[in-house]
């Protein structure tokens, strides 16, 4: 079945799409954590709030950096490096609003509100 251009498709065919792509959403596994962009510093780095509480200074990595654009306040999945893992990590995923708030339905962002708080 071929794919209709985004532009060409209704409503309904749209919502479908997203639901569809919803249902694969990549989760961290592993040693990759979520994490919150609270600050772009320059140079494809960022200062990221990790959910495990930890604040780190994370870059993009090479393969990803024409592809991957982050802006402050986004989800993104952060690994972090083999030493000096608890400063430093690379950005690995970011997610989509839809993404956000679908992880938020199901629980995985629990800590996100606790942040936010102050």
């Amino acid at each position: 079945m071929e794919r209709k251009p985004y532009k060409l498709m209704n409503a309904e065919e749209r919502a479908a799409q997203a639901e569809q792509e919803i249902s694969r959403i990549k989760l961290p596994r592993g040693t990759e954590i979520l994490g919150l962009v609270e600050q772009r510093v320059g140079a494809s780095r960022m200062i990221v709030k990790c959910f495990d509480g930890k604040t780190r200074n994370c870059r993009i990595p090479g393969r990803l950096k024409r592809s991957l654009w982050v802006r402050e306040g986004d989800i993104v999945i952060v690994e972090p490096w083999e030493y000096g893992g608890n400063e430093k990590g690379d950005i690995v995923y970011k997610y989509t609003p839809t993404q956000v708030n679908y992880l938020k339905n199901r629980g995985h962002l629990e800590k996100l509100s606790e942040m936010q708080e102050f």
